[in-house]
């Protein structure tokens, strides 16, 4: 019977890539790939059933936190741009769930998160799915790249999966040239509305040139420890 379990699972994956995440516009056959060859059941709670982890929903774990919608998932990786030899930083490990999505695709992901907890499990379930290019650390990214000293380290891709309530220009300075960075802006509530934003910087670093560009309305919860603000206008 267990052979018809892991078939409904991936008939499941199967229906969440074709009427989730193929209808939001992610049209990049190597995310729709990755997507598809990950199991996403694997990185949800134990505590809850498989299935739930293809739903159109944003799964939820521990502290209040959760997962993306699928389809927003998508969107954000293939914005992304993400090449093979790209060196990526993820802001949120969470499930871990992205980051093993972001590995397969590219040459090394350095995941950080506020949860220790979340850490642990993420690298077990990484290592059950033989994910090894991956670096996971324990780090606020509030106080690690929005005050005092930057870091010298760069990315070619930066995915930040809490919102801000307003636009932080401290993450795109850890793009490199060329460099792609996602995040959504804003707040939610009254007459509100969150944006998924695409930060570009120019190829000449010297110039601190960058393209932002807002692709979509959506939802997600806010980074831990990120201020609200009382008047937000983007």
């Amino acid at each position: 019977m267990r052979w018809l379990h892991l078939m409904d699972l991936e008939k499941a994956r199967f229906n969440m890539i074709e009427q989730q995440v193929r209808p939001w516009s992610v049209l990049d056959q190597t995310v729709l790939q990755t997507m598809g060859n990950i199991p996403r059941d694997a990185f949800i709670p134990k505590t809850l059933p498989p299935s739930l982890a293809y739903a159109d929903m944003e799964v939820p774990l521990a502290h209040g936190e959760s997962m993306m919608f699928p389809r927003v998932e998508g969107r954000m990786l293939q914005e992304l741009e993400l090449g093979i030899e790209d060196e990526c930083l993820e802001i949120g490990t969470g499930s871990g769930y992205v980051t093993a999505c972001m590995a397969m695709m590219t040459k090394h992901v350095h995941s950080i998160d506020i949860y220790d907890d979340f850490l642990e499990s993420a690298a077990d379930k990484l290592a059950q799915q033989n994910i090894a290019n991956t670096e996971l650390e324990h780090k606020d990214a509030l106080k690690a790249y929005t005050q005092g000293k930057m870091p010298d380290r760069r990315y070619d891709a930066i995915a930040v999966t809490g919102s801000v309530p307003e636009y932080m220009p401290a993450f795109e300075q850890l793009l490199k040239p060329n460099g792609r960075l996602f995040i959504i802006v804003g707040e939610s509530g009254g007459n509100n509305v969150m944006h998924a934003m695409k930060v570009m910087r120019s190829n000449d670093i010297s110039k601190s040139e960058f393209l932002r560009t807002s692709l979509f309305e959506t939802e997600l919860k806010p980074l831990v420890g990120i201020k609200k603000k009382t008047a937000f206008s983007f």
